[in-house]
């Protein structure tokens, strides 16, 4: 294993940690509630945490870039840059609702090599780091073997989203050719399908730093993910994560709806 690799990955679970924790902290009291430009929220918690993380890896490796939330995009010269969203599922977070994450990815010369996502208030670690394999907390984790969309499990955030993209058509055909269907968003749909749970999730409207970290950990644990035009990038709004084994049948889905 690169020991620059692995250096930084047990920084990046340590930093998670603490910024995650630090997070809680507010989420279990009363805190005011900002909006940016965009009209999304924003909350002195997440301020917190990223800059938590930023400091931590910077006194570490001082050379290492930064793409985060909050305070956006800071070159580096050593070919490593984190990806940082401090809480993934801020609404969720301002409504007391428990499903969000800190979410960090390790970036090496533009390839997402691994990631971190950090459940406080579940206490679950999601991580992976490219030829370690990928785990919850201690446990390893591995897509699913379901082979169609018939016997799928198809995970999505809103569809809100879809209706606002012009892909309605294309999510509800989707849905009518799954199994079940459930609207576990944001960075949780992604960790259900690289822990077997769940077999696609398909997503719209994200930013780099709300899945550089569950690319990582799905692609380590035997799945796939693209945009919606078979492409392997973090940098569109429009994401596909499969166990693999349905990726094509789904791409199709949406390509022809």
């Amino acid at each position: 294993m690169n020991p620059d690799w692995r250096t930084r990955y047990d920084l990046a679970i340590e930093a998670a940690h603490k910024a995650g924790d630090l997070a809680r902290t507010y989420y279990e009291s009363t805190f005011a509630v900002e909006h940016k430009a965009d009209k999304s929220p924003v909350t002195i918690a997440d301020k917190q945490a990223e800059e938590l993380i930023r400091f931590m890896v910077t006194k570490a490796f001082p050379n290492d870039g930064f793409l985060g939330e909050e305070f956006g995009d800071q070159p580096g010269s050593s070919g490593f840059r984190w990806i940082i969203d401090p809480i993934d599922g801020t609404k969720s977070f301002i409504r007391h609702v428990p499903i969000w994450a800190t979410l960090i990815g390790l970036e090496y010369q533009g390839e997402q090599i691994g990631g971190i996502a950090y459940i406080p208030v579940f206490g679950m670690t999601y991580r992976a780091l490219r030829g370690d394999g990928a785990f919850m907390n201690e446990r390893q984790i591995r897509v699913s073997n379901v082979s169609t969309l018939a016997d799928s499990l198809l995970c999505y955030s809103s569809i809100g989203w879809f209706t606002r993209a012009k892909r309605e058509k294309a999510f509800l055909e989707l849905a009518n050719r799954t199994s079940r269907q459930r609207g576990y968003g944001d960075f949780y749909g992604f960790v259900l399908v690289a822990e077997g749970a769940a077999d696609v999730m398909l997503e719209h409207g994200v930013n780099a730093w709300d899945v550089a970290a569950t690319k990582a950990i799905v692609e380590e644990a035997g799945g796939r993910f693209t945009d919606w035009d078979d492409n392997p990038t973090i940098f569109r709004p429009d994401v596909l994560a499969t166990n693999g084994k349905v990726h094509a049948e789904t791409l199709s889905i949406l390509k022809n709806a």
